[in-house]
């Protein structure tokens, strides 16, 4: 696995991640520089979520990347990927009770792996993003993430709505 800090390519182990006591994490390169309030997004976070990560310092600006957090240090894979669950926190639908439309807009009453939930998005390429033949990952009009990784299990008439409202 390689990393690219600013034109320099550093290998994985050649840097540490840790927590501070107030839960910022921070970066540090062996050659001593180091980068507080470090950030971990995801360059492809629906085609490739355990791929291509991103190191941001405090400003926003890339440090490095990441090819595989699979291959990062143990210590260092369990910071990324708790940091990656609170950033990109993902609610897994497991039933659709109704779909309501009114024009681009569709109001959702789901059960979900948090329980009953309602949203409401708007039909856009950029709200509704099938990832496969049957996973599909729908944003909602504030931000939140929705998915239903196999259409294949869900109850028939769920798998109908998913289909009429999100093709």
């Amino acid at each position: 696995m390689t990393f690219v800090p600013r034109k320099r390519r550093v290998h994985s182990q050649c840097f540490r991640l840790t927590r501070t006591s107030s839960g910022a994490l921070n970066l540090t390169l062996d050659d001593g520089r180091t980068f507080s309030e470090v950030q971990i997004i995801r360059a492809a976070p629906l085609s490739h979520p355990d791929r291509y990560l991103c190191f941001l310092d405090s400003t926003g600006q890339e440090i490095c990347m990441a090819d595989c957090i699979a291959d990062l240090k143990d210590d260092d894979r369990l910071l990324a990927e708790q940091e990656l669950r609170m950033r990109y926190l993902t609610t897994l639908i497991t039933k659709v009770i109704s779909v309501r439309r009114e024009a681009a807009t569709s109001y959702w009453e789901t059960e979900t792996n948090r329980g009953m939930r309602e949203f409401v998005i708007q039909s856009s390429d950029e709200t509704v993003r099938w990832t496969s033949e049957h996973r599909v990952v729908v944003v909602d009009v504030y931000g939140n993430r929705f998915e239903i990784s196999n259409l294949t299990q869900l109850d028939r008439s769920s798998a109908q709505m998913v289909t009429e409202n999100l093709t």
